[in-house]
């Protein structure tokens, strides 16, 4: 065992990852949609801008520079599709192997935008038919099953 792996915060890595599920997730879905626009961008016809005022850009070089600055973007969209791939791949097996609650309990606690820590327990108490301080204790359980999972011991 490495010595550093002992010192990382699993139950803190854990959240993120929950957390980052959705963002991961809309990459995924969106990288098509993405590659498209930017080589639309890339390829569309635009209006000449004839200016003879110092500090205007040549239109040949704008042209240019929209070229590469898609091909940078293209880039950058495939970086991101890569990752949110690798993440899925690490993170999905782990993620189906929790049992249902566990995962409903951490949708709710770290998926869910804007709903307070009341309101998201109280609808996490009438969805499952259990007390709030039995809801805080699934929760741990299943922050500690998932960096199980993930991490290892």
């Amino acid at each position: 065992m490495r010595v550093g792996w002992v010192y990382l915060d699993k139950k803190a890595a854990v959240i993120r990852a929950v957390k980052d599920y959705n963002v991961m997730e809309r990459i995924i879905q969106n990288y098509n949609k993405a590659i498209e626009e930017a080589r639309t961008r890339m390829t569309a016809a635009h209006s000449p801008v004839l200016s003879f005022a110092p500090g205007s850009s040549n239109t040949l070089a704008a042209g240019e520079e929209r070229i590469a600055e898609t091909i940078d973007a293209i880039s950058v969209i495939e970086e991101r599709y890569n990752c949110a791939v690798e993440y899925m791949r690490w993170f999905l097996p782990a993620w189906c192997a929790l049992s249902e609650v566990e995962r409903i309990i951490l949708s709710e606690f770290y998926q869910s935008e804007n709903i307070s820590r009341n309101v998201l327990i109280s609808n996490l108490s009438c969805e499952l038919f259990i007390e709030r301080a039995q809801i805080y204790r699934l929760k741990d359980k299943a922050v500690e099953h998932l960096a199980l999972l993930l991490y290892g011991r």
